[in-house]
């Protein structure tokens, strides 16, 4: 299963829509959204694409009860989980977070085969050492806005992740609009 992690969209639309567009033609099956989403408008264009989007909360929380509100319309297609999530997603455990201090120590405890984590608007992904003598995946998706991203260009980032393979790479975004 593959999957598109974000996060950091700050209510910009636009972008967010351009990378859920990349990831459903790359063939995601699923969104994760690792918060700082903000405000519901910012997600209505990305919801008539018809993908499953799972979002956590960040720093930077916005309306939740409009959040919670729009998720009751949608019929499942939004699940906004609050400040954390556990997810299972093709037969993988993934844990969903905004800071990356918790993200850092719940990968540590061996119980989840991934955590995605948001905040410092910089991607990577890397595996963290865990309790169990294994190793879990740590990724951050950047700021799929661009904000405050490393370098001079402040290009916006997002991951296409292979569940079933567990591979992560970090991309840019390749167009600024898309319409639906």
């Amino acid at each position: 299963m593959k999957i598109c992690i974000i996060s950091d969209s700050h209510d910009r639309s636009d972008p967010l829509l351009t990378a859920i567009t990349e990831a459903q033609a790359a063939g995601a099956q699923a969104v994760i959204h690792c918060g700082d989403l903000i405000g519901v408008n910012t997600l209505r264009t990305s919801l008539k694409l018809g993908i499953p989007i799972h979002a956590v909360h960040g720093n930077n929380i916005g309306d939740v009860a409009a959040m919670y509100r729009m998720m009751a319309k949608t019929n499942g297609l939004l699940t906004y989980h609050g400040q954390e999530a556990m997810l299972e997603l093709g037969g993988r455990k993934v844990f969903i977070t905004h800071m990356p201090h918790h993200g850092q120590a719940f990968a540590c405890t061996g119980d989840y085969d991934l955590v995605c984590h948001g905040h410092s608007h910089t991607a990577h992904v890397s595996q963290q050492a865990n309790i169990n003598g294994g190793q879990t995946w740590l990724v951050n998706p950047g700021s799929v806005a661009g904000i405050d991203a490393p370098g001079i260009d402040a290009v916006p980032t997002w991951i296409l992740g292979d569940l079933k393979y567990m591979t992560f790479e970090i991309r840019t975004l390749q167009q600024t609009s898309v319409e639906v």
